[in-house]
């Protein structure tokens, strides 16, 4: 869980969730749902950062039904497509989701 503190400290980072989501057209819940997976496993290192916040809006596209591809997640985050593939699945299940075995 996170504090409302967590959230001011991590404003950049979630302003780029959110500009990532408009560009992705993305509809409220994955936006809010997102943020909580960001919020929940903010890690310390800064250049670790947008992987995570990547990885958090596909996860999040996929649990309210407005999936988007990796490819499409990571272009409007400014990452690769593995730096999605390979935190989507750990952030789903530090959340407590059972992930699929694809």
């Amino acid at each position: 869980m996170y504090s409302a503190r967590d959230r001011v400290e991590q404003e950049e980072w979630l302003a780029h969730i959110q500009a990532a989501a408009d560009e992705l057209d993305l509809g409220r819940e994955p936006r809010t749902t997102a943020e909580d997976l960001f919020l929940s496993n903010v890690p310390d290192a800064d250049r670790s950062k947008p992987a995570v916040g990547a990885a958090a809006l596909y996860a999040a596209t996929l649990l309210a039904g407005q999936e988007r591809s990796q490819t499409a997640v990571a272009e409007a985050m400014g990452v690769t497509r593995l730096s999605v593939q390979s935190k989507w699945k750990p952030l789903l299940e530090e959340a407590g989701f059972r992930t699929p075995s694809w």
